[in-house]
Parts: C-alpha cells; structure tokens; sequence
C-alpha cells in the first residue's frame, strides 16, 4: 500500500469576504503563497512516490517475465507501470502550476504593497473616518 495519507492540517483556504482592505488583501495573498508551496511539496512528493512505484511495477514485470508465468500478469504490470508513469507526468504538470501559481501569489502581494502601502500607512494613522467609496461620485 502507499504510505501517503490525506491531510487535513494543510494550508487553510482564503476566505472570500468582501473584506478588501489594504492587511485583508495582504493577508489572503500570503495565504494564497503558503497553502501552494505546500501542495506543491506534497505534490513533489505524491511525484517521487508514483515515479517509483512506477519502476518497481515494471521491475515486477521483468521477474514475472523471467518466472515465465502467463503472459496477461505481464501485460497487467505493464499496464500498471505505463498507468502510473503517465499519472505521474500529469502530477508534474500539477506541481508546475502549484509553483507557479505561489510565485504569482508572492509578486501580486509584493505589488499590491508598493501600490497600497503607503495609503494604507496614511489612513490608519489619522483619526478622522474615511468616507465610504462613491461618497464624493454624488
């Protein structure tokens, strides 16, 4: 059997609130990053796990081969190994996109800091409220 098991404990989801604030953003950005890198290492490993489960089938084969047992358990591992290699190129593809996806993550959270910050530092530190969106559109 595998020894992977489902985890629970991962990256939590970002909430989706209506909350777009300047921290709120940042926050759920960061989250974003975090809860890629780790399905990107899970992913990583999910890789390794099937590449050489993979090896192994086809190592399977070659000794069911050798054996000289009924030709269909060969051709059943073959299956299994040539199921698994291909499962695999598709996890790369998946972990590839997790990769990307974090370093988008990390450049948006990075420029919505050079863009927002400095705002952001200036309406905090004032005591006066600041007008709801649209006030001054009337």
């Amino acid at each position: 059997m595998s020894d992977l098991a489902p985890t629970t404990g991962g990256g939590a989801a970002a909430r989706t609130d209506g909350d777009n604030k300047y921290k709120s953003v940042q926050q759920k950005l960061k989250t974003l990053g975090t809860t890629m890198d780790l399905a990107g290492n899970e992913l990583e490993q999910l890789l390794r796990t099937m590449r050489m489960n993979a090896q192994r089938a086809e190592g399977l084969a070659v000794a069911i081969a050798n054996a000289e047992l009924d030709r269909k358990f060969i051709e059943m591992t073959n299956q299994v190994a040539v199921a698994l290699g291909g499962a695999a190129v598709e996890v790369q593809k998946l972990h590839e996109t997790a990769q990307e996806v974090s370093g988008l993550a990390t450049d948006a959270q990075r420029t919505h800091a050079r863009l927002y910050e400095a705002l952001d530092d200036i309406r905090s530190s004032r005591p006066e409220r600041t007008p709801k969106p649209g006030f001054f559109a009337r």
